[in-house]
């Protein structure tokens, strides 16, 4: 029997760690994995699928065949249910992890908003002031969570915390856990199940979009279940046009230190070579900006900027990096703003730069990424 050899398996198998239905028959669909892996997998009671071992193993991504409609579908079974839905957001990317018509899916079911990445925000910024925040902007946004919580999924801080709420609003009913792609959900809930099995890691999480595939349920202590839905993938986040040591050092990894520019009008600041920024006009001010510690950020004169790019792109100017991901590298796009009232540039899955009132300014993203202006966190 070859390797790819249609296997008809005895029952329904699934991948631990993104819940895809294991099939060893095509390498290219969700849930491959060759034969001599699946046994081994049976053994030793963890069954991965081949995508899931490499991004273990090797954080290597494997595309698969799987489609917007496809995770659409998978989410429409949370409006039929009587659940409590755990919405999961990146505190760092607020927009970026906001789900487009979640009132949709989630029907008549409470929301639970936690705001996940709490470590990487200066201590500076009141907890109580950051939840409030995060309320009002999910209320813009129509969702009117029953509560709000903060954690880091990463460094295991207020999970426990969270756990008591989970159990104070779900009143017996099952918990669907949602949220976009990279927002830390997978690594939350491996916490949840530590905390519950002592088991580590039982979930795949990557850097990478969309390595949840399929629903994962975990058991509740009281025939329920903690359901784990596919991460909806934004087409528009910063982490689709860089590899994974690239995101790396765009997609803060610590608690951020924010640097203040002191900056005239007619002045440039790029952010490596995946954003820019520019101070169009106004009075001389100290520009705030919140990014990744070791992202480079580099001044300049705006009538300078353009030459700079184009022959510093990849040198002086990284991520990019490689030859091949600055050929794949969308161009940057223009988007200007002028304030009312300080105010934040966002960069979707960058960060954000502080503006006081009265100035006029440009922000530039890769093409598909956002720049909005939104009322200052801090």
């Amino acid at each position: 029997m070859t390797e790819h050899a249609p296997v008809e398996l005895e029952e329904d198998l699934y991948c631990i760690g993104c819940g895809a239905k294991i099939q060893t028959t095509d390498p290219v669909k969700p849930g491959y994995t060759p034969m001599s892996a699946l046994k081994k997998g049976l053994e030793t009671n963890e069954l991965y699928c081949q995508r899931c071992f490499r991004l273990r193993h090797y954080n290597e991504i494997v595309p698969v065949g799987l489609t917007d409609d496809d995770f659409l579908r998978l989410l429409s079974q949370i409006r039929d249910a009587d659940a409590l839905i755990v919405y999961v957001m990146d505190i760092f990317d607020f927009n970026g992890s906001l789900i487009p018509g979640l009132h949709r899916f989630v029907g008549n079911n409470p929301i639970l908003l936690v705001g996940n990445k709490e470590d990487i925000l200066p201590s500076s910024i009141r907890r109580s002031k950051l939840k409030d925040w995060l309320r009002q902007r999910a209320n813009e946004a129509g969702i009117k969570p029953v509560d709000v919580a903060l954690v880091s999924a990463k460094t295991n801080q207020s999970v426990d915390s969270l756990l008591k709420q989970i159990d104070k609003y779900r009143k017996g009913r099952d918990v669907y856990i949602v949220g976009v792609t990279n927002v830390g959900k997978s690594t939350l809930i491996n916490q949840i199940i530590r905390q519950n099995t002592g088991r580590k890691d039982l979930i795949t999480t990557s850097r990478f979009p969309g390595t949840t595939l399929d629903r994962i349920e975990i058991p509740l202590d009281d025939d329920h279940v903690l359901v784990d839905t596919p991460g909806i993938i934004h087409a528009e986040q910063m982490a689709h046009y860089l590899n994974g040591n690239d995101l790396k050092i765009v997609s803060p990894q610590k608690q951020i230190k924010p640097k203040v520019y002191q900056l005239n009008e007619a002045q440039t600041l790029f952010f490596g070579g995946v954003a820019r920024f520019d101070y169009l006009s106004g009075e001389k001010h100290g520009f705030t900006v919140y990014v990744e510690n070791n992202l480079y950020v580099h001044r300049t004169k705006l009538e300078n900027a353009e030459h700079l790019y184009e022959t510093q792109l990849g040198q002086l100017l990284t991520p990019p990096s490689s030859e091949a991901d600055i050929a794949d590298f969308p161009p940057l796009v223009r988007h200007e703003f002028k304030t009312t009232r300080k105010s934040d540039l966002v960069i979707e899955g960058l960060g954000w730069i502080t503006l006081p009132a009265d100035v006029t300014v440009a922000g530039w993203a890769p093409k598909g990424v956002d720049v909005i202006l939104r009322n200052s966190m801090i």
